[in-house]
Formats: structure tokens, C-alpha cells, sequence
């Protein structure tokens, strides 16, 4: 099961404010002063165009008479803490995505509790009771499916994708739907005639691994709904992270994505000496004025090399790059033994290859000290 809280801070507010109730509430920087970015939006400012991270003065002109409001961290996490709690009454098992999101394993729960599908009315009835606040949850045989079924119908969303049923669901979905594929990706399958997500599962395999590689037998994997991720127990800490900030807010792009390739050059050089790979990605933004968001994704297999954490993490935070920036950071969590297999966005051999260069890369800064080898991007893009 996964559930997703709907518009999560701004409907804290319209709960907390019952005046602001059915009227566009933007959390962010005060528009008077011009300066930072939106941290979240009411479904009714939606409407108007409005969303996370888009500077404030812009949402101010895409709305004027909205209402903006600083956000409350700490009320917001108070309520996270209550919804967290009703997911850990029905499952040993879960893993948070966000404050304000999170997988349910229920596997084994049914003689307790019932039916997946019972459980997930019961939670979503639960946290609308002890809360007053709206969830979408989704139900499926996987986590890969879950999350795109609680997305399928926000807000307030309830769907259950059974195992019989996955084709359905499945099949009329766009291509851009899929883990792994993003504009680029999309352009290329669509140059292929493929639109949707039935089209890429019924497409000839040795046709998109000799476009894409190995990571075409992937996206058909994924296009088949069949996810192998394991959810519980399995990690040694919560997580990894590491952060950079600017000395002064850095308005460059370039620099930006410099500094997110170097942040994760840095985080999988700690994991491999830790030995273990990430479930789970996010991606930190303070933006200048301090409003900070966060934005994670669990793909359908564990990260661990620097590529992957890279273009995962570009994945979620390319669009929200813009703008004065004051710090970026990178978390892995949901980590599991390095040693895990299974090669989706690379090739075997290409892994082997990716290992052995990171290995190398490890001994020099081992040896010569951190600095001593430096990406291209990083001398050209990045004054550090």
C-alpha cells in the first residue's frame, strides 16, 4: 500500500484556518518581499497554474488574491507523527518516502487485520477522523504499482490494482508514467511508435535492447508492472546524506548540477565503504529566504554507483532548480547490502565497468586526500 497525504501543507493550513477553506492557500515567502519560492499549494491554487518551488512573486501574479502563508514545520510534523502512527497499527513495515508519504507491506497481515483493500479504507477513514486531513492510497502487488495506482486519482483517491487486473491498469497508460522514463527517454520511445505503457510491454525486446541496451529489458520489465523491491527490516541505519552550502545563494544552473553530480560522487564513495546500496532517493533545496523543500522517489531497484544516484536525483530536482539556491543535498535510505544485483539501468557489464572506475577513484582519495581527482564539470562549472 502506499499513501500519499493530498497538498499535504496547505491543507494543514485550510484544517488549522477554517476560513481559508475551498480557497487558493499558497505556503511559502511573503509576495511583499519579493523573494523565495512556493513549498506548497491548495488544490484550488492549483488551478491557477501554482506549484512547489515556483517563485513566489510569480505565484503572486498567477494569483493575487490568494492567501499566502509562512509554512509551520513543526505543525506539520506534529500531524505527520499522528498518520505515521496509524500506518505502524496495521504494519511492522513501513517505509516513509516524505513526511507526508509512505509504503505499507502488508504481507501476512490479513489474518489480523483483513483484506489489503479493507485496510486501506480503514487508514484512510482513520487518519480523516483523527486528523481531519484527506489521503489518496493506492493498493497493489507492488510497490512500483501502488504508487502510480494512489496517484491515478487525487485527491482523495482510492485505488486498488489486483493482480489479476494489472494489464488493465497498465496498458492505456502514458509512456511518461514509467519509472526511468523522462522527456528524452519519452522522445526516443515515442520516435519508435510507442505511446503507451501496453504499447512498450508488447514491443519486440531485441528491438529496444539494441536501441536502449539493457535498460530496455528493464522498461519492459517495469511496462509488465513487475517490481522486486523488498520492503521491511532489511536496513542497517535509516539512512546517508550530505549537503553543500553556498557561501552565497547560487543562481547559476550549471553550477548547480555540478554541485548535485559532486554531491553524488561523494555519497556513493560513503556507501560502497559502508557496503550498501538505497531504496529510497531525496533530494534537499533550501531556497534563498530559507524555505526549504524536499523531494524523494523509490525506484524499482536499489541504487549504489554515482551515475545512478545522479540521474536519479536530477530526475526529481531538475524541475525545481531554478531560482536562488542556498543549499543542495542528497539522503539514501532504505539501505540494503551493497552486494545487491540486478542490473536495470546499466548492463552487467556495464556495472562491472562503473564498479571498477569508482573502486579507483576511491584509492586515489584514499591516498591523496579528497580533491585529488576532480570531474571535468567540477573545474569548469564549480569554484570550489
Amino acid at each position: 500500500m502506499h499513501v500519499d497525504m493530498d497538498a499535504f501543507f496547505a491543507s494543514v493550513e485550510q484544517l488549522d484556518h477554517p476560513e481559508m477553506r475551498g480557497k487558493p492557500v499558497i505556503v511559502g515567502a511573503d509576495p511583499a518581499k519579493g523573494r523565495g519560492v512556493v513549498s506548497a499549494a491548495s488544490y484550488e491554487a492549483r488551478a491557477f497554474g501554482i506549484h512547489s518551488a515556483m517563485p513566489i512573486s510569480q505565484a503572486f501574479a498567477a494569483c493575487p488574491n490568494g492567501i499566502f502563508v509562512r509554512p509551520r514545520f513543526k505543525r506539520y510534523k506534529e500531524l505527520s507523527d499522528k498518520i505515521f502512527a496509524i500506518f505502524r497499527d496495521f504494519s511492522p513495515s513501513v517505509e516513509p518516502i516524505s513526511i507526508d508519504e509512505a509504503f505499507i507491506d502488508l504481507t501476512g497481515t490479513e489474518r489480523l487485520h483483513g483484506s489489503a483493500e479493507s485496510v486501506g479504507r480503514r487508514v484512510k477513514a482513520r487518519i480523516l477522523d483523527e486528523t481531519g486531513l484527506i489521503a489518496s492510497v493506492g493498493i497493489a502487488p507492488n510497490g512500483f504499482l501502488a504508487k502510480l495506482a494512489s496517484d491515478f486519482d487525487k485527491p482523495d483517491g482510492f485505488v486498488v490494482i489486483p493482480e489479476d487486473g494489472v494489464r488493465d491498469f497498465l496498458d492505456p497508460l502514458p509512456i511518461g508514467k514509467l519509472w526511468g522514463v523522462g522527456p528524452t527517454t519519452e522522445k526516443a520511445l515515442r520516435g519508435l511508435g510507442i505511446t503507451t505503457v501496453g504499447q512498450l510491454a508488447n514491443f519486440d525486446e531485441v528491438s529496444l535492447r539494441r536501441r536502449f541496451g539493457d535498460r530496455g529489458a528493464a522498461l519492459i520489465k517495469l511496462a509488465h508492472g513487475e517490481d522486486d523491491r523488498d520492503f521491511g527490516g532489511t536496513s542497517r541505519r535509516r539512512g546517508i546524506s550530505i549537503e553543500r552550502t553556498y557561501l552565497r545563494d547560487e543562481t547559476d544552473r550549471a553550477r548547480k548540477i555540478a554541485t548535485m553530480r559532486r554531491l553524488a560522487d561523494r555519497l556513493s564513495a560513503r556507501m560502497r565503504k559502508e557496503g550498501v546500496a538505497g531504496r529510497t532517493i531525496t533530494v534537499k533545496i533550501r531556497y534563498a529566504g530559507f524555505i526549504t523543500i524536499t523531494l524523494s522517489a523509490t525506484p524499482p531497484f536499489p541504487l549504489r554507483n554515482a551515475e545512478e544516484i545522479f540521474d536519479a536525483a536530477m530526475r526529481i530536482a531538475d524541475p525545481k532548480l531554478d531560482g536562488a539556491v542556498r543549499l543542495l543535498g542528497i539522503r539514501m535510505s532504505g539501505l540494503v547490502d551493497g552486494g545487491w544485483e540486478q542490473p536495470l539501468l546499466f548492463g552487467e557489464e556495464e556495472r562491472a565497468k562503473i564498479g571498477r572506475l569508482e573502486k579507483a577513484l576511491d584509492d586515489i582519495t584514499s591516498k591523496f586526500g579528497e580533491g585529488a581527482i576532480l570531474r571535468a564539470n567540477d573545474i569548469r562549472k564549480d569554484d570550489d
